[in-house]
C-alpha cells in the first residue's frame, strides 16, 4: 500500500476524490490517501486589489505542497497555471481532474443588474487565483470591453463573499455549490453562469504509477456519481453544514444535478493548453513563462492517463 498525501478538497472541486476515498477505491488500487488538511477558515484579503498582481497565489490550493507537507492538490486549471509558475518545489500539473465545476456571477434580490451587460463597472467580489476568478472575467468579456470590467479580491470562500454581497460590501459576486443553491433560495439572481475545468499538479514524488493508480479509482467514482447523480448530492450539504447552519437547511434535492459534471481525468489538450496559456498572458499574468509546456509534466500526464485506461 502506498501513501499519497493530497491536500483536503471541497465536493465542489473535489467530488469524485471524496466518493473514491470513502468508497473504498483508492485502497482497491493500492493507494492510502493521506488528507492533509488546509486552513478552513475564510482567507480575507487585506487590501482592495483590482488586479491578481500582488496577491498570493499560494493562500490556499497548493500552499502544504509548497511547504512540503503535501504530494499532490487539484485546484482550478487557470489558476495551477499561475502556481506552477510561481513554484518553489519544481511542481507541474499532470493532468485534468474529474469534476467539470459550476460557477455563477450572482446579485442581491434588490439588485438592478439582469444581464451580463449591466455589469458593466460594477465591482464583482471574486477570489484571486480561484476558478471562480478566470471564469468571471470569461463570463463577462462576452459582453463588455476590459476595461469596464471590474473586479475586486474578495475571500477564498463562497461562505464569506455570499455573506459581503448580501451586506452589499459588493455588487455581485461569484458562487460554487451549494452557495449558489442558497443564494437563489434566498431571492438572489443568477447574471450567468458557466462550468471550468481543474487539475492536479504533483511534486515528483508522484510517478505514472501512483497517478495511473489514482486516476483508476477516479474513474469509477465518475462512474459511480454518473449512475445516479441524486445520490451523491448530499457531499455538498455534508461538507459545509457543519460550518454553516444556513446550509444545513438546504435538501440535497434543492441542488439541480446537472450543475455536477463529473468526466474521467484526462490530460490537458495540447492546443487547450496554449490556448489558455496565452489568454492567461493577455491579461498580464504568466509573464515569467516561456512556453505552456513548461507548465505540464507532460511524461508522468501521458503515461499514467494510458495506464488508467
Amino acid at each position: 500500500m502506498k501513501t499519497l498525501k493530497l491536500e483536503s478538497t471541497a465536493p465542489f472541486q473535489g467530488l469524485p476524490e471524496l466518493v473514491a476515498d470513502r468508497e473504498g477505491l483508492f485502497a482497491k488500487e493500492g493507494l492510502q490517501i493521506e488528507w492533509i488538511e488546509r486552513e478552513t477558515t475564510p482567507i480575507e484579503p487585506t487590501e482592495k486589489l483590482s488586479t491578481p498582481q500582488g496577491a498570493n497565489p499560494f493562500v490556499s490550493h497548493g500552499s502544504l505542497l509548497e511547504q512540503g507537507k503535501a504530494d499532490m492538490y487539484n485546484a482550478c486549471e487557470w489558476g495551477n497555471y499561475c502556481r506552477v509558475q510561481d513554484t518553489s518545489v519544481n511542481s507541474r500539473q499532470i493532468g485534468r481532474r474529474g469534476i467539470v465545476t459550476y460557477t455563477a456571477i450572482v446579485v442581491r434580490p434588490s439588485s438592478i443588474a439582469f444581464t451580463p451587460q449591466q455589469l458593466a463597472d460594477v465591482t464583482v467580489g471574486v477570489p484571486f487565483y480561484f476558478g471562480s476568478h478566470y471564469a468571471a472575467i470569461q463570463m463577462l468579456e462576452g459582453f463588455l470591453p476590459r476595461e469596464r470590467i471590474k473586479l475586486e479580491n474578495a475571500s477564498n470562500a463562497s461562505k464569506a463573499r455570499y455573506d459581503a454581497l448580501m451586506r452589499g460590501d459588493v455588487e455581485a459576486t461569484t458562487l460554487t455549490e451549494p452557495y449558489v443553491t442558497l443564494a437563489e433560495k434566498n431571492g438572489c439572481r443568477v447574471i450567468c453562469a458557466t462550468m471550468y475545468h481543474g487539475t492536479e499538479v504533483a511534486t515528483d514524488t508522484v510517478d505514472a504509477e501512483i497517478y495511473g493508480a489514482f486516476n483508476r479509482a477516479v474513474r469509477e467514482a465518475v462512474s459511480r456519481i454518473n449512475a445516479d447523480k441524486d445520490a451523491y448530492l448530499h457531499y455538498f450539504i455534508d461538507y459545509h453544514a457543519k460550518r454553516d447552519p444556513r446550509i444545513a437547511t438546504l435538501k440535497p434535492s434543492d441542488i439541480p444535478a446537472g450543475r455536477i459534471i463529473v468526466t474521467d481525468p484526462a490530460p490537458i489538450p495540447e492546443d487547450e493548453l496554449t490556448r489558455t496559456h496565452d489568454w492567461l498572458k493577455s491579461w498580464g499574468m504568466l509573464e515569467s513563462t516561456e512556453k505552456p509546456i513548461d507548465l505540464v509534466n507532460i511524461l508522468v500526464q501521458k503515461q499514467a492517463h494510458i495506464a488508467a485506461e
